[in-house]
């Protein structure tokens, strides 16, 4: 490969990113959310990283298909439920339980000629006005789903998903949170509330099973880094090029930004079309021969430009941490006005992945 940009995955991180979520929640079952091709990580490397955990979740089908496939035995939920009446003989074949949170998906069971029983999670919604039903119907979707052939009382659970949950200030989580147990106060079942955020700052709410997600890739659910998690992506390309630039030159497209002084630009071998973010900003950070160093002028697809003057003989080659040890996504994304989710899941096929066990 002649274009070293590349991401190095630490599963070890992920493991242990995964004893940190039993810390939190000692006394809950652990359900460890690998969707989205595992946040970005790759669903191979999560799932076998994450081989303590209790069950796994995932969006669709699709994606639980490809953990059996990989041979996970353990549970696994899929969060948005089956998305038509075909996928359901799918979820009886290979054991998969099922969300569901919509009259459609409850029409669609009743209506079923699938004979075995598939364990279904209820989902309530509680204020985030996403998925689920509203309180005042949960007993009537039990009662209906009771009374299908392919539901059983004793594999009825329930769940719920916080809005605010990474906002420590903010009491809807706590309203979410009581309305949840009051609605399903006279249910049986196993109960799931909590998400990474819910996991990390609000213990009331583990019940059950927690959820965590994106705690799982050493990422805060809050907007500053947190010390206890270990990031798993290092995002990493490397110096093409180095301009000598004058006081006054411009820098990329636009000539949205100007030197200064006379001063050292390196040019590095990423860009959107890697998945590097294009906005961000003159100002990201990036880490480069042990130093921080920072991003200047517009993101172009294959390349941007860093400022030198501070690095001591940079040379061609010089490997560029675009994130993960030394630069927290986390920081990254407060410099481009998203994410850490939206940058991990991001990442390109042009990209060689890496693992490091």
């Amino acid at each position: 490969m002649s274009r070293r940009t590349y991401a190095i995955i630490d599963k070890q991180a992920i493991s242990d990113n995964l004893q940190v979520v039993r810390r939190y929640a000692p006394n809950s079952k652990l359900m460890a959310v690998v969707k989205s091709n595992g946040y970005g990580h790759g669903l191979e490397r999560a799932a076998k990283a994450l081989q303590g955990a209790d069950a796994f979740a995932v969006a669709c089908i699709d994606e639980a298909l490809l953990l059996r496939k990989l041979g996970v035995q353990k549970r696994i939920i899929l969060l948005e439920g089956f998305h038509n009446a075909d996928e359901i003989p799918v979820l009886v074949e290979n054991g998969f339980e099922c969300v569901i949170h919509d009259f459609w998906q409850v029409e669609a069971l009743q209506a079923s000629n699938v004979e075995a029983v598939i364990d279904v999670w209820i989902k309530i919604d509680t204020g985030m006005r996403r998925l689920g039903f509203y309180p005042q119907d949960v007993v009537r979707v039990k009662d209906m789903l009771t009374a299908s052939k392919t539901t059983e009382i004793d594999g009825i659970n329930y769940m719920t998903h916080f809005a605010n949950a990474d906002d420590l200030s903010d009491n809807m989580t706590m309203q979410q949170q009581e309305l949840f147990l009051h609605t399903v106060c006279d249910q049986s079942g196993q109960l799931s509330a909590a998400n990474s955020a819910a996991i990390m700052g609000w213990d009331e709410t583990h019940l059950d099973w927690v959820r965590p997600g994106i705690m799982l890739y050493g990422v805060s659910p809050f907007a500053k880094k947190r010390d206890d998690l270990n990031p798993a992506m290092t995002l990493v390309s490397q110096i093409i090029a180095i301009k000598e630039c004058e006081e006054g030159d411009q820098i990329g497209y636009g000539g949205a930004w100007i030197c200064p002084d006379k001063m050292k630009i390196g040019v590095v071998a990423i860009g959107y079309g890697d998945g590097y973010p294009r906005h961000a900003s003159s100002g990201t950070p990036v880490f480069v021969n042990g130093h921080r160093a920072e991003i200047v002028g517009r993101v172009s697809m294959d390349m941007i430009c860093i400022d030198l003057s501070h690095i001591s003989d940079p040379a061609i080659g010089d490997e560029v941490e675009l994130w993960g040890k030394n630069i927290a996504v986390e920081e990254v994304a407060e410099h481009c006005g998203t994410i850490a989710y939206e940058l991990l899941c991001g990442v390109t096929s042009r990209v060689e992945f890496k693992t490091a066990d």
